[in-house]
């Protein structure tokens, strides 16, 4: 092996969804950022390609991970290198821990092959491990996690990619990721979600529609500095998930406590159900933060986009 792939690093952001989640997975546009927290990836040289494991793990996630690595590490012909992962992201509250995980693991096996980890490289091996966890994922989150910037994106028809555009912001974009609880599966809470969307069609469209609205609105609104038009997109976004049927009392107390302690906007973020994360867009988030970690609240905050501090 090179010198220079002895030891490899890849990076995979985690996200959140600031407006658009499940209707993104029915063609509708999502505003999504990368979260300063991730996955890191290292690699060093070996015989044979091969991600190593905590023990852990069960069984059935040791089989899922491999499985998922090796879809990814065939397309990159199985450089000979030996992956590690370490997370500082919480797993399963819709932070987009796995698609994390695939674009640090992505990064470290092009940069073994000798390629180069542009974005658009490591989103299509990265859906290829995604694919292996979920199935069908929209693709919102490895493709925010493989672009490192605030993103607009709309799923392609019946297919597990999009089309994502940048997102400037003039000001700095500032979050605090609040988990509640613990999340339901995300497979039995869009199931759910599916079944009644089949029942009632009409209905059901007219709320993604109205969900792809205030994700475009929430753009407009980031890219002319309007942050309290972009929390009020998220207050609107919020009223329309629990219409849908995906909030809970455990998510919208933590809703109004952030809106509360001075959020522009709150509402849960990912799949939702009985837990899971809720974010509040904060100007300055530190003091809400100092006071919920005082409360014995999992917390934390994040800048999403605009300049930072030097």
């Amino acid at each position: 092996m090179d010198p220079q792939r002895e030891s490899l690093t890849g990076f995979g952001a985690g996200k959140v969804i600031l407006l658009g989640e499940h209707s993104v997975v029915y063609g509708h546009p999502a505003l999504a950022g990368p979260l300063s927290y991730g996955v890191t990836a290292r690699g060093v040289s070996s015989k044979r390609c091969q991600l190593a494991l905590p023990g852990t793990l069960s069984r059935a996630q040791k089989a899922l991970l491999t499985g998922a690595f090796q879809r990814a590490a065939n397309l990159c012909g199985t450089p000979g290198v030996k992956v590690t992962m370490e997370s500082e992201l919480p797993l399963s509250m819709g932070l987009g821990s796995s698609a994390a995980l695939s674009v640090a693991c992505s990064r470290v096996l092009l940069k073994a092959a000798g390629r180069k980890d542009a974005p658009a490289e490591v989103a299509k091996l990265a859906l290829e491990m995604e694919q292996e966890f979920h199935g069908t994922p929209s693709g919102v989150d490895h493709t925010t996690s493989a672009e490192q910037q605030l993103i607009l994106y709309k799923r392609l028809p019946n297919q597990s990619s999009g089309r994502a555009r940048a997102v400037k912001s003039p000001r700095p974009l500032k979050v605090l990721v609040a988990l509640v609880g613990q999340r339901s599966p995300t497979k039995k809470t869009v199931a759910a979600l599916r079944e009644r969307q089949a029942r009632w069609p009409a209905r059901y469209g007219r709320l993604f529609q109205q969900i792809g609205t205030v994700a475009t609105e929430g753009a407009k609104a980031v890219e002319a500095g309007d942050l309290e038009g972009l929390g009020d997109a998220m207050n609107v976004n919020q009223g329309l998930l629990a219409a849908l049927g995906l909030s809970s009392p455990p998510l919208e107390q933590m809703v109004y406590q952030l809106r509360g302690l001075g959020a522009l906007g709150a509402k849960l973020t990912g799949a939702g159900g009985d837990g899971g994360a809720v974010i509040g867009l904060f100007l300055e988030p530190e003091p809400a933060v100092a006071k919920l970690l005082k409360l014995g609240v999992r917390c934390f905050s994040s800048q999403l986009a605009g300049p930072r501090a030097l």
